[in-house]
């Protein structure tokens, strides 16, 4: 009795694990690197183009005026200042946190945050 009990529980579990699925789809073309993660690394002269777009001749931006161009400010800004230094800039582009083109703000007119299927 006690086999035939727990060879049933067994087939129980193994078919509801079997037929459990892989969970949400997921986007083939993300729109790049998640937030905490970082993307491609620039090297020098990539990271000195960026800045000068966005800083013109300032020595630091604040985060309204930088932070679409960086993934993690807090990464970016180690001595949490709330401004990001040509320096820090440039070491957050040597760890991948810099994105060539800004971030564009989330667009709140369809009610929600949950992406269109692709």
């Amino acid at each position: 009795m006690r086999l035939a009990t727990f060879t049933a529980l067994a087939m129980l579990l193994s078919a509801g694990y079997a037929f459990a699925g892989g969970g949400a789809p997921v986007d083939p073309k993300p729109g790049g690197p998640p937030s905490d993660h970082p993307g491609a690394l620039f090297d020098e002269t990539k990271g000195q183009d960026v800045w000068t777009k966005v800083a013109g001749g300032s020595d630091s931006l604040s985060y309204d005026k930088v932070g679409p161009y960086i993934t993690n400010l807090k990464q970016a800004d180690p001595d949490n200042d709330g401004q990001v230094t040509k320096t820090e800039f440039m070491g957050a582009c040597k760890m991948g946190l810099v994105k060539e083109q800004p971030s564009e703000p989330a667009d709140t007119t369809r009610g929600g945050g949950t992406p269109a299927k692709p």
